[in-house]
């Protein structure tokens, strides 16, 4: 019995735990079978589902379910990220709330309430996940610190060191004071801001009152760090400066003027203040010049004893206070608002302090190049392939990356420290006293003479193995799965990332298997509201995904949110786009009620019409298949859906249905059901990736299924011959039918009247081969093929000319004079534009399209002007 309404909440649970219970899901490696697999980007493990996931995660599924469809092993893994930055600050969040500060604890009893964070909340998203319909391999569920993956992880790390491409040494980082560690260039976005630039004087040591140099900064606080200040050797105003001295206000430190082109004479004033421990340009400058590093900074971002004044104050707080000393002190020429870039820190928001550190870094020149060429090569194809240039520019320019970070959650460093310094990078520290004892002939060291770094590794640094790791093809790079699932097929990801990420794991593919880890990289758009802005929390402008599945059903939803979803392109999000989906969703329920509410009667012969549309239906049917498969290897995925949409909703529903049903409590002939049917478990199937759950249920009740049988392993649908010339044919009908329809409104004529046709055509046998039909749908009770004009309205279809006599059912008095009012109205129309025409200074000064469009607009007067007259004639 099928239910009157659609109702999601009692069948999706019902076929999720169904699939899982037969493991539809599972996949092993099968030799006789092509694999299709794809890995998650994996989500924060602090993660929940938001818009993106969804959209991502509703693609990666229509992939999967279509490949498992097809036969072939499709393999979809799961897993999250430990997500080093955002776990530890959710983590001190709940020490915080428990009265207990991290630096309480040791190491080890803090990764003990990380792991009982993860354990309690890090499995959320993927259960959410469930709810969408997600068919993933729950079996395989990975976790970037499961034994395996971190093994992967320090083993690569080792790897690296040994090779020589993994160095420790001082440089400039980016030290994001608010979760206290370095993030990568990558994991810095530069925003524009308002700031102060503010004009200091630094007076000349043995000068005369007032005299001086001055700068302009809009970071007053680090003038404490000054090393120097610089102008360029070309420039006049500074000639007689260049190697004498100024003191530093404030503190009246003496430093020198030095001399550099690399200073803009015309930026500023002109002159450079240099401070090597907070800028990068300074930086490289001081070593140029050997000038003195000081830092005055601590990691939280306040200033510490080499500041010197305002000691512990935060560095934002501290530069307020330093202009009003300046002002004080009478060094403070100006200051002006201005706008300028700072980066922040992706994970915090915080902005970037730059800083001299000791840190761990990868060397990325020979790495790359492989991931350049095969990018640029097609090898690896970007979807949409615009995200090529920017993949280009960052892989040509990109920078040795900074791999440790000065946290405790995460993958530790696998270096150890000897007392006097020395590294040795080693498994364990049993390892690592081996090597000192058998290499270093120190052979009185024991363990505790061995301290560990402190430091773990980039998150990234662990998820670019991922398409590895999960099938432990580091640990064991000959294992039979990996060899069968690697490399991966498709990867679904957001384009932010696109270097984060995918161009690690591109790296670490050649690397560490010699090939890529994927061929094609789906890059999805943004989810963003009316206003155009990307959704999120933070702005309230998201809805809850859950709320909406439980609103909307898992359906409804997967399918509003591709209906305007191009590869690449930002999705305008629209709550109407989900009720779109639910309507699909209720359209699909009510057309099987119908169908599967109809008698049927197998002594009944099939009426023409309906065979005829059979026929139709079949080859627009497998017209839409080859239109569905040449979306998918275009990785058009909205496009498919849409094609599949229109399929169902307009020629399935509002036409294959009408052409086909019985009169009111009349049979069916058996033949016609069954070819129905058959194209209800057809359509079920192609919509099936896109909508899992209502198509399973549709798909169950068809016709009766034997234990274990699932529409997730069924056939997908083939394309099959389609006749174009019957497509053709009966795009004629559908305008006849709508013709006659659109007659029948405006005169207002009832559906239920039977009217007489005339045809006057020069390809009569099309109409005759469709009378069946036309009679029906447009509920006409003879047709009359002529050869010279008949009786009645008339209408144009094509060069083909239709009559239709409406004696009897109009009045026609009220319709002759309603025709000469519009005959008069025309008329008028037509002098007016006559008259703009005639105007030789209209048509000489206005553009060209505007004369185009008034021709135009005088000709269809014309015409209407003929067909209103005949109307007319054949009133009498």
């Amino acid at each position: 019995m099928i239910s009157k309404t659609y109702a999601p909440q009692e069948i999706e649970d019902k076929w999720y735990s169904y699939w899982i219970e037969n493991k539809f899901f599972s996949s092993k490696p099968n030799p006789d079978k092509e694999p299709y697999t794809i890995v998650i980007p994996p989500p924060n493990v602090t993660g929940v589902l938001h818009m993106g996931h969804m959209l991502n995660n509703t693609i990666q599924d229509i992939l999967i379910r279509k490949a498992r469809m097809e036969g072939k092993e499709a393999c979809w893994v799961p897993g999250t990220d430990h997500a080093s930055i955002a776990t530890e600050a959710k983590v001190v969040a709940m020490l915080k709330e428990r009265g207990i500060a991290k630096r309480d604890l040791s190491r080890d009893e803090f990764l003990e309430y990380c792991w009982e964070w993860t354990h309690k909340y890090g499995g959320i998203i993927l259960q959410q996940l469930r709810k969408l319909g997600a068919s993933c391999d729950w079996d395989r569920t990975a976790f970037t610190m499961d034994p395996d993956l971190y093994d992967s992880v320090i083993d690569v790390f080792i790897d690296l060191y040994k090779k020589g491409d993994i160095y420790r040494g001082h440089r400039m980082v980016n030290w994001d004071p608010q979760a206290r560690t370095t993030v990568s260039d990558e994991e810095v976005i530069t925003k524009e801001v308002n700031q102060k630039l503010v004009y200091i004087r630094y007076d000349l040591v043995g000068g005369a009152e007032g005299e001086g140099i001055i700068i302009a900064t809009t970071r007053p606080e680090t003038i404490m760090a000054d090393a120097a200040i610089c102008v360029n050797p070309n420039d006049e105003r500074y000639q007689n400066l260049i190697g004498k001295q100024v003191t530093i206000p404030l503190i009246n430190r003496a430093i020198d003027v030095i001399a550099d082109e690399y200073v803009e004479m015309e930026f500023g004033t002109g002159a450079l203040k240099v401070t090597p421990a907070h800028d990068t340009n300074d930086y490289e400058l001081g070593k140029k010049h050997n000038l003195a590093i000081i830092d005055l900074l601590n990691e939280d971002g306040t200033l510490n004893e080499k500041a010197q004044i305002l000691v512990g104050e935060d560095r934002f707080v501290a530069r307020k206070k330093i202009i009003k000393l300046l002002e004080e002190s009478g060094n403070l020429v100006k200051s002006e608002e201005y706008k300028s870039n700072v980066g922040h820190s992706e994970r915090t928001n915080a902005v970037i302090e730059p800083t001299i550190s000791e840190q761990w870094f990868l060397k990325m020149s020979r790495l790359s190049e492989p991931a350049l060429e095969n990018v640029m090569n097609d090898t690896i194809q970007l979807i949409p392939p615009k995200f090529k240039n920017t993949y280009r520019h960052w892989m040509e320019n990109v920078r040795d990356w900074n791999i440790s970070r000065q946290l405790w959650w995460g993958h530790r460093i696998p270096a150890f420290y000897l007392q006097d310094g020395t590294v040795i990078v080693a498994k364990t520290k049993n390892e690592a006293l081996h090597i000192a004892q058998h290499e270093y002939q120190l052979f009185a060291l024991t363990e505790e003479d061995l301290t560990q770094d402190a430091d773990v590794l980039d998150t990234w640094f662990s998820s670019w193995l991922w398409p590895i790791s999960v099938f432990d093809g580091i640990k064991e790079p000959e294992n039979e799965e990996v060899n069968y699932y690697y490399p991966t097929n498709d990867l679904v990801t957001a384009p932010e990332i696109l270097f984060f990420w995918v161009a690690r794991m591109i790296i670490a593919g050649y690397e560490y298997r010699g090939t890529f880890p994927f061929k094609n990289v789906y890059l999805t758009g943004i989810v963003r509201d009316k206003q155009g802005r990307k959704m999120s929390k933070s702005l309230g402008n998201s809805p809850d995904p859950i709320d909406l599945i439980d609103q909307y059903g898992a359906d409804g939803i997967r399918t509003g949110m591709l209906f305007s979803s191009p590869a690449g392109n930002d999705l305008p999000y629209d709550e109407k786009l989900v009720e779109q989906g639910r309507n699909f969703c209720n359209k699909i329920w009510n057309a099987f009620r119908l169908v599967k509410g109809w008698t049927v009667d197998s002594s009944l012969p099939t009426p023409e019409g309906s065979a005829l549309a059979v026929k139709w239906f079949e080859s627009k049917l497998n017209q839409t298949l080859a239109e569905v498969q040449d979306h998918f290897t275009k990785f058009r995925i909205s496009d498919s859906l849409n094609s599949v949409y229109k399929l169902i909703w307009d020629d399935f529903c509002a036409q294959y249905l009408e052409m086909i049903k019985p009169g009111f409590e009349q049979p069916i002939d058996a033949e016609t059901f069954e070819a129905t049917l058959e194209f209800f478990d057809k359509l079920m199937r192609l919509a099936h990736p896109y909508m899992p759950f209502i198509t399973e249920e549709i798909w169950q009740n068809i016709r009766e299924r034997q234990e274990k049988e699932s529409i997730c392993v069924a056939e997908f649908p083939a394309a099959g011959a389609v006749d174009i010339s019957l497509l053709a044919n009966f795009e004629v009908l559908f305008e006849l039918i709508s013709a006659v329809r659109n007659l029948r409104n405006t005169k207002n004529i009832s559906p239920k009247v039977e009217l007489p046709l005339a045809v006057k055509s020069d390809q009569p046998d099309l109409y005759k081969g469709l009378e069946a039909l036309v009679r029906k749908l447009a509920n006409v009770a003879e047709i009359n093929f002529v050869t010279e004009q008949a009786p009645g309205m008339s209408f144009l279809i094509r060069s083909d000319e239709f009559f239709i006599n409406l004696e009897g059912e109009i009045d026609v008095e009220a319709e002759r004079e309603n025709l000469t009012k519009e005959l008069a109205y025309t008329e008028g129309f037509l002098n007016s534009v006559a008259k703009k025409l005639s105007n030789e200074r209209f048509v000489q000064n206005a553009n060209a399209e505007v004369v185009e469009k008034e021709r135009q607009k005088m000709a269809d007067a014309e015409a209407k002007i003929v067909t209103l007259k005949e109307a007319l004639v054949r009133l009498g």
